[in-house]
C-alpha cells in the first residue's frame, strides 16, 4: 500500500507535472528554465511579471536538459546580488529541479521564496543506501531498478533526500535471509 503523497518528503511536482503561476509578489526574481519545455514555462512567467510591471528585476537562465550544475552556478552567482523580495522559480524535468531545489536549500532559501514548474516526472535519480551511488533512471516510485554502482535491485521509494535532491533506493530483497 502506497503512503499518502502529502505525507512523504516527496513534493507533489515531482510526480505530478504542473505549471503555477508567476509568483509575482516579489520584486526580483531568477528564473532557470530547462530545454524547450522549460523556457515555454519561463516565457509564460516572464509575461506575467511584465504585466505586473517588474520587469526591472527579471534574470531569466536558459540552461541545456539537465545541466543542474550550470543551473547551480547561475542560482549562486544570482544569490549574491539578491535583495529583499528576490524569488526562485525553477522550469524542468522534476529530476533536474529536485538538485537545484537542494541548493537552494542549501543556501538558505525557503519553500515559500521558490515556484517549480515540472515538465516531465518520468526521470530519477535514485541513490542507492548501500554504496551511495546515485543512478538516473526513468521509473515510477515503487519500480525496482539495478543500481549502477553495486548492481543491487533498488525499490525507488517515497522519500526525497532536499539535501540532494535524490530519492531513496533499497535492496528490494534486503530482509529476506540467503540459503546456505
Amino acid at each position: 500500500m502506497s503512503p499518502a503523497l502529502e505525507l512523504t518528503s516527496v513534493p507533489g511536482w515531482a510526480v505530478t507535472s504542473t505549471r503555477p503561476p508567476a509568483d509575482t509578489s516579489g520584486r526580483y526574481w531568477t528564473v532557470i528554465a530547462f530545454g524547450p519545455a522549460g523556457n515555454e514555462v519561463a516565457r509564460e512567467w516572464s509575461d506575467d511579471i511584465y504585466a505586473a510591471g517588474r520587469e526591472s528585476g527579471l534574470r531569466i537562465h536558459r540552461i541545456a536538459e539537465g545541466d543542474a550544475d550550470e543551473a547551480c552556478a547561475a542560482l549562486v552567482a544570482d544569490l549574491a546580488e539578491a535583495r529583499v523580495g528576490w524569488r526562485l522559480m525553477l522550469a524542468g524535468p522534476a529530476s533536474v529541479c529536485l538538485r537545484v531545489r537542494a541548493k537552494a536549500l542549501e543556501c538558505n532559501i525557503a519553500d515559500d521564496e521558490m515556484t517549480i514548474a515540472s515538465t516531465d516526472t518520468g526521470g530519477r535519480d535514485v541513490q542507492c543506501v548501500h554504496c551511495r551511488t546515485v543512478t538516473s533512471v526513468r521509473a515510477d516510485l515503487e519500480d525496482v531498478v539495478p543500481c549502477t554502482g553495486c548492481g543491487r535491485n533498488l525499490v525507488v521509494y517515497y522519500h526525497v533526500s532536499r539535501r540532494q535532491g535524490a530519492h531513496l533506493g533499497f535492496m528490494i530483497d534486503a530482509e529476506e535471509q540467503v540459503a546456505s
